[in-house]
């Protein structure tokens, strides 16, 4: 798999990568990351009879940075774009605010999947992430190493490498800005989980030590026609690493939603 950078277009007010016709399924990435992070299932989805469009999240890939005002700011441009039925999957921080979204009632959202999503972190994992926003810096790139090891831990591969190179050359105003609303927010409230009407599926890997595979089982039970996933193997960056299980799931799903 290469993870070279793709063209974009507009969808809305977002920059996008976008491949092929049929239902729309919206791909949102996570945090320090960009578009390229779905190249694993853009093809996939797209051969399999749906149109993909993956938007650069606020200040990342492509897209221009304006300062957000908490996790509204990222869910009000994706809202403003679904103005057709869509299923949304988010990765990390794109997983919450796709639920998020689907939380909110909005009609044209038929389906939702959260991989790798947080929901109420234990209090040590909660003052770790609070320490990594606060200690980023606004000014200059930062040295993404640590975070690798958390993703990768020792393995070398062309994921790491890519992730590496994005983590480098993402806005610095941008990766804090979105990392710190990821920090503060500890995943969908009950309340919303309960307020999710559409199948939601929640995927994480079973070596996934921060959006662990019980995070998914709790906020599966609390969603009406919500279940949980888990992938042998994999961790943080699954999509990347183990993106065959993963397509072969949400394909899968995508069927069950337009069903």
């Amino acid at each position: 798999m290469t993870w070279t950078t793709r063209r974009r277009s507009e969808f809305g007010g977002l920059t996008a990568i976008e491949a092929s016709t049929g239902p729309l399924v919206v791909l949102l990435h996570g945090v320090g990351l960009r578009a390229e992070a779905w190249g694993g299932q853009i093809d996939a989805l797209a051969s399999g009879g749906y149109r993909v469009v993956c938007p650069d999240m606020n200040g990342h890939g492509e897209a221009s940075f304006f300062l957000p005002d908490g996790l509204e700011s990222y869910t009000a441009p994706v809202t403003a774009c679904l103005q057709e039925p869509a299923i949304l999957v988010g990765h990390s921080m794109g997983a919450l605010i796709a639920l998020c979204i689907a939380a909110s009632g909005n009609p044209n959202v038929k389906g939702v999947a959260a991989l790798n999503g947080i929901f109420k972190r234990p209090e040590t994992a909660r003052q770790a992430v609070l320490a990594r926003a606060h200690a980023l810096d606004e000014q200059r790139a930062n040295d993404p190493a640590v975070t690798l090891q958390r993703w990768f831990a020792d393995q070398t591969s062309a994921e790491r490498d890519a992730c590496a190179l994005w983590l480098q050359e993402v806005d610095p105003r941008a990766y804090k800005a979105a990392y710190t609303v990821f920090a503060e927010s500890d995943g969908p409230t009950e309340e919303q989980l309960a307020a999710i009407k559409c199948p939601a599926l929640f995927l994480t890997g079973a070596d996934e030590p921060n959006s662990t595979p019980q995070m998914s089982r709790d906020m599966a039970k609390l969603t009406p026609k919500g279940r949980a996933e888990v992938i042998v193997g994999a961790a943080h960056m699954m999509p990347m690493t183990h993106a065959d299980e993963v397509n072969d799931t949400l394909l899968r799903f995508l069927r069950e939603c337009l069903s």
